[in-house]
């Protein structure tokens, strides 16, 4: 009788315990609101370099605008220029790919790509921080892109 009695014990805390689990793992499978950017290509272009943007509104509102302030750095990692780029409307659950040609810009000489700071990031009920605070970056070409 011990014997069944430890056993139910035993049985009574384990399954006590995965209980205690589920909420935990219940929230770390919750998606984390995210605004990804992708640098996805880079090609030369008639008018300069042609960089190609896969961006997913996961913030769980619409933009109304987003805009970022990139710096290109040069293959000697020197800061070539500073430009903005509108990404205009990205609503939310989307996924969209932009183009932006930057005149007078060789690839091939582009080392990195750097998010300075969002320009604009506006929605309704978006804290005008979360385009930075809550971004997502990676890149698909030999290119270093982030913040």
């Amino acid at each position: 009788m011990t014997s069944l009695t430890t056993s139910l014990r035993q049985l009574t805390s384990t399954l006590a315990m995965s209980l205690a689990m589920v909420p935990a793992w219940a929230q770390e499978s919750a998606p984390v609101p995210a605004l990804s950017l992708e640098l996805n290509g880079a090609q030369p272009s008639d008018k300069g370099c042609r960089l190609t943007f896969v961006v997913n509104n996961n913030l769980g509102a619409d933009l109304s605008k987003a805009a970022f302030e990139i710096a290109l750095f040069n293959e000697a990692g020197v800061v070539d220029r500073l430009t903005v780029l509108d990404f205009k409307e990205l609503p939310a659950g989307k996924t969209k790919v932009t183009r932006f040609d930057l005149a007078g810009t060789e690839c091939s000489k582009v080392s990195r790509v750097l998010i300075n700071s969002a320009t604009e990031c506006t929605g309704t009920g978006v804290e005008p921080n979360a385009c930075m605070r809550k971004l997502k970056t990676d890149t698909r070409t030999g290119i270093a892109f982030g913040v």
